[in-house]
């Protein structure tokens, strides 16, 4: 799982947050095949937490794939990466 804070400093309103995380969660759900969520901050305007989570018997593959969805946060235009952390799972 990787969790992702963002700063939104070009949003004004919770629908200007909307259009920036959907049109970020869209891109990493369709590139890197993971499930995205928003999970904090959902009232914040200039603020956001996703969650991203990518299921796997391969650690290793799961943890690169991460990093890049990671790679692609970083260079995101209307969202600044603030925070992040990865945690892989194990049984």
């Amino acid at each position: 799982m990787l969790e992702i804070r963002l700063a939104l400093r070009e949003s004004f309103s919770l629908k200007d947050k909307r259009r920036i995380l959907r049109s970020l969660k869209d891109r990493l759900r369709h590139d890197f095949n993971v499930s995205v969520a928003e999970v904090d901050g959902l009232d914040m305007v200039q603020s956001g937490t996703l969650a991203v989570a990518q299921v796997s018997t391969d650690s290793r593959y799961v943890r690169g794939s991460l990093e890049k969805v990671l790679e692609v946060v970083k260079r995101e235009r209307e969202a600044q990466l603030t925070h992040y952390d990865i945690e892989i799972l194990h049984q």
